[in-house]
């Protein structure tokens, strides 16, 4: 397994706005062509304005696989284009878990 680590910069004062667009247009997608999130959170200590999620995949032909089948979605680029502007950056990582890891 890989998990792509992703944290996304907000911008400030909008993160409720951001959230809410993800929880109703993004997450069905997702779930739809990628699956649930190993987890999603946003940061209350250390940077403010970032959401940090965790998404699980087989491997980067899977991860690439599901992505192509997102990406093609239209209601993927609505999305997109309902939350143009309220994110100011990113950073992914993809990471592998230790042998003793419960996330497998």
């Amino acid at each position: 397994m890989i998990v792509d680590v992703r944290t996304y910069n907000i911008v400030p004062r909008k993160m409720k706005t951001y959230l809410a667009l993800f929880e109703e247009y993004a997450l069905p997608i997702q779930r739809r062509h990628i699956g649930d999130p190993l987890g999603y959170f946003v940061v209350e200590h250390g940077p403010l304005h970032q959401v940090v999620h965790f998404w699980g995949y087989d491997n980067l032909a899977d991860l690439e696989m599901r992505r192509a089948k997102r990406d093609a979605d239209p209601e993927w680029t609505e999305y997109q284009r309902k939350t143009e502007g309220l994110v100011v950056s990113q950073e992914n990582k993809l990471c592998r878990p230790a042998d003793w890891s419960q996330i497998k």
